[in-house]
């Protein structure tokens, strides 16, 4: 097989122009063309009035052997790479303690399911509940004003981002191809075949529902089992034989001990009392840099017109998605995060008395509005101590002004982004409709954030409105606060992928500090795990 990239064709060509460019490429006839498939599809949509579909396929052809020496140096033509998931490791041999995975994320799931796949049977905690049940419970916080403390966008099966535009794909590097088996798991659980070739895949969170429970029931059948509503309050710590700490096991808030001598961290990035727990017994962390600001909302229709022109709605381009990011006077980075074409911003709050904010597509992405996180990149020095968890204390501080600044029901804070830059509070709401529910109060945003932050956003917005028009309209809606962009800390972890002073401790994902997104989430659950099946081979502990 080859695989030939950068094939670009009209948006609108016709089916048959696509084997036509290959053959073409190739320097072969059509009977010499004896198969393909399409590996990867993209738009090229620098020219508004003829955007391009851009292609890299794989080819089967006669004389295969002669091609390749015919388009020898040719740097959009190569063999094709297998991309098969393959352990590096044999199967573990049983009879060991079974391993434990806290959290059932995207990461906790990957974990689960390769330890499964590895015949270790791993035991997965979650403090929340299956999803189906949470999605009621989150439910009645977006209906009602009810917070499941621990039922909610944050904690339960499949994490945060079962909740968001359930994008697939991310800047890591992956010469193994983790990603691809990702992909391939989720398409075996019932997400659309397209994820597998689309530039940007996506699922949305109807369909991330069924998924997480298909791969849930494999690894049950695997011989793994999950545990809900079972929250770690504590790991219990021994002295091993070199002399440091090492895990063996973990309590519960049932008041269970759960003996294990691997645990596999993925609790996600907001599980504020699990790190405190984990930094009060000694486990080594350290405060990272993330992001603060707001979601900003716009009517989908001038996304895609700016991003589309005369193609905006045109059914093969969807919804228009956009990145921007700026660099400020002030030495601080603007950008956009976790961008949701025809979303809503979702009430995302995981603690009484706080609010924030987070944003959610389903598949089809026919919803009003586009949204976006409108962030400011801070870092250490910018905590309010130098403490480990001091980014969690500024996370808590400004989710209490938002709630207070929304009317204390979990109503959001909102401002129209001409009163924004204006200075001054907004008192009604302009034709851009609010998708956040509750509901959205209008205020002043400004007290919100620290003054460094108003003041690059200020910056930033009428640049932006020149890279995408109308995004600085005065009618667009900021709502507040986003602050769970990323984790504020990282458990440090070895080459290993246990824990710098914990041995059998492997922190993952992340609320580790090690990925963003589901994608990379995911991969990082699959390397955490075969890291646990090879600290297996040395493990001497017989199961109990």
């Amino acid at each position: 097989m080859l695989r030939i990239s950068e094939i670009k064709l009209p948006l609108d060509h016709a089916p048959a122009e696509l084997p036509a460019a290959i053959t073409s490429r190739l320097g072969v006839t059509a009977d010499d063309l004896l198969g393909w498939t399409i590996w990867k599809r993209a738009h090229d949509a620098r020219r508004k009035s003829a955007i391009l579909s851009v292609y890299i396929v794989d080819a089967e052809v006669r004389n295969e052997s002669e091609v390749r020496k015919r388009v020898a140096g040719n740097p959009h033509v190569r063999p094709t790479p297998d991309t098969s998931y393959k352990s590096p490791l044999p199967k573990p041999q049983p009879g060991r303690l079974r391993p434990v995975v806290i959290g059932a994320g995207p990461c906790g799931l990957f974990a689960g399911l390769i330890l499964a796949e590895l015949g270790l049977r791993p035991i997965v905690l979650d403090r929340g509940k299956v999803v189906r049940e949470r999605t009621k419970d989150t439910w009645g916080l977006w209906r009602r004003s009810e917070l499941n403390p621990e039922s909610n966008v944050q904690f339960g099966e499949g994490g945060a981002g079962t909740f968001s535009d359930g994008k697939l794909y991310s800047q890591i590097k992956d010469p193994r191809y983790l990603s691809r088996k990702v992909l391939t798991e989720f398409v075996a659980a019932g997400a659309p075949p397209e994820i597998l070739i689309d530039a940007h895949p996506h699922i949305g969170t109807f369909r991330l529902v069924t998924m997480v429970e298909s791969l849930r029931a494999k690894i049950e059948a695997l011989g793994g089992e999950y545990r809900f509503q079972h929250r770690v309050t504590d790991l219990e710590l021994a002295r091993g034989p070199d002399g440091g700490q090492r895990v063996r096991g973990v309590h519960l808030h049932t008041g269970e001990f759960l003996e294990a001598d691997h645990v596999v961290l993925a609790v996600g990035h907001s599980s504020r009392d699990t790190f405190q727990a984990l930094y009060d017994r000694g486990v080594h962390i350290e405060a990272k840099p993330f992001s603060i600001g707001f979601r900003i909302e716009h009517p989908q229709s001038w996304i895609d017109m700016a991003m589309f022109g005369p193609c905006a709605g045109h059914p093969d381009l969807g919804a228009a998605a956009y990145s921007l990011s700026h660099h400020c006077a002030n030495g601080r980075t603007v950008y956009s995060f976790c961008m949701c074409p025809g979303g809503t911003v979702v009430a995302a709050a995981s603690e009484p008395g706080r609010l924030v904010t987070n944003g959610m597509s389903q598949y089809s992405r026919n919803e009003r509005n586009a949204n976006a996180g409108f962030v400011v990149g801070i870092s250490e020095a910018d905590y309010p101590s130098d403490h480990p968890l001091a980014g969690i204390e500024l996370q808590r501080d400004l989710e209490t002004r938002a709630f207070a600044a929304g009317g204390r029901d979990y109503f959001a804070p909102g401002q129209r982004v001409g009163d924004f830059l204006a200075a001054r509070p907004s008192s009604a709401l302009g034709p851009v409709i609010p998708s956040y529910r509750p509901g959205v109060r209008p205020t002043d945003l400004a007290p919100l954030m620290p003054d460094y932050v108003i003041e690059a956003m200020r910056e930033a917005l009428p640049i932006f409105g020149r890279k995408i028009p109308r995004y600085d309209d005065p009618d667009a809606l900021l709502t507040g606060v986003e602050t769970r962009t990323s984790s504020p800390i990282r458990i440090t972890r070895g080459a290993d992928f246990q824990s710098l002073n914990v041995r059998g401790l492997f922190p993952a994902g992340e609320g580790a500090g090690y990925a963003g997104g589901i994608l990379s989430a995911a991969v990082d659950g699959i390397k955490v795990a075969e890291a646990v099946a090879k600290a297996t081979a040395g493990s001497n502990v017989l199961k109990t």
